[in-house]
C-alpha cells in the first residue's frame, strides 16, 4: 500500500483550532458576527472551552484571509466590507465562472444536476418566504457545488473566497426581489444547459449569469 492510499483511509480529525476557525468563519459568513464587531479573545476561549492557543491560531488564519482585522486601539474586529471592492469581485467571477462550469460539465458528475436542482427549488421556497439569509446561503451552495465539480481544488478555493465576499457584502446591501428573480432564472438556465447541452452551452450560461449580475450590481450603485 502506498502512502497516498494509506493516508486516504485515515479519519479526518479536526484540531481545536480548526473547530474554532470553522465556527468563527461560519458566524462571519452568516452575519452573526457583523462587520466592525469586536472580537474578545478571552471570551472566545471560554465560549469554546479551549485555551488561548487554539483561539490565537484560528484568529490568525481568519486575519490572513482578511476576515478579521487587528487595530491598535480597537483590538481584533470583523473586517469591514468595502463596497468599492465588489466590482473587482465580480470581475474575478466573470473571469473564472465559465471555466469552472465548463470543467464541471466535462467531469460528468452524475449527481450535479440533482444537487443543483435541489438547491434551486430550495431557493424558490426561500424567495416565497422572503428569507434573504436562506437565499444568500443557498446561492453560495449552488455555486460552491459547481466549483467542487470542476475537479480542481484551487478553483474551488478561489470561488469560495469570492462567494464569501459577496455573501458578506449582502449583509450591508441586500439584493432586491427583482435581482433574486433574475438570479433564479439564470440558475435555471445553467441547470438546463447541464441537462441538455454540452460544455460550451454550460460555460455560456454561467458567463451570462455572472455578467448579468455584474451589470445589475453596477446599475444599483449608480
Amino acid at each position: 500500500m502506498n502512502a497516498q492510499t494509506w493516508a486516504g483511509r485515515l479519519p479526518v480529525v479536526k484540531s481545536k483550532a480548526d473547530l474554532v476557525y470553522d465556527s468563527l468563519r461560519a458566524a462571519i459568513a452568516s452575519g452573526e458576527l457583523r462587520p466592525g464587531e469586536r472580537i474578545n479573545m478571552e471570551e472566545l476561549g471560554r465560549t469554546f472551552g479551549v485555551s488561548k492557543i487554539p483561539v490565537r491560531e484560528a484568529v490568525k488564519r481568519l486575519e490572513s484571509e482578511n476576515l478579521l482585522t487587528s487595530r491598535v486601539h480597537t483590538g481584533m474586529t470583523v473586517t469591514e466590507v468595502d463596497p468599492d471592492e465588489i466590482r473587482g469581485v465580480y470581475l474575478a467571477r466573470q473571469a473564472i465562472e465559465g471555466l469552472v462550469a465548463r470543467l464541471a460539465a466535462e467531469g460528468g458528475d452524475a449527481l450535479l444536476v440533482d444537487d443543483l436542482t435541489t438547491a434551486h427549488e430550495a431557493m424558490l421556497r426561500a424567495m416565497e418566504e422572503d428569507d434573504e439569509q436562506a437565499l444568500s446561503r443557498l446561492n453560495t451552495e449552488f455555486h460552491r457545488r459547481i466549483a467542487a465539480a470542476s475537479g480542481y481544488r484551487v478553483l474551488a478555493d478561489v470561488t469560495e473566497q469570492l462567494l464569501l465576499t459577496i455573501q458578506r457584502y449582502r449583509l450591508i446591501i441586500p439584493r432586491r426581489d427583482a435581482d433574486w428573480r433574475s438570479v433564479l432564472a439564470e440558475h435555471e438556465a445553467v441547470i438546463e444547459a447541464l441537462r441538455t447541452g454540452g460544455p460550451d452551452a454550460v460555460a455560456d450560461a454561467a458567463r451570462t449569469h455572472t455578467t448579468s449580475q455584474a451589470r445589475r450590481e453596477a446599475e444599483a450603485r449608480r
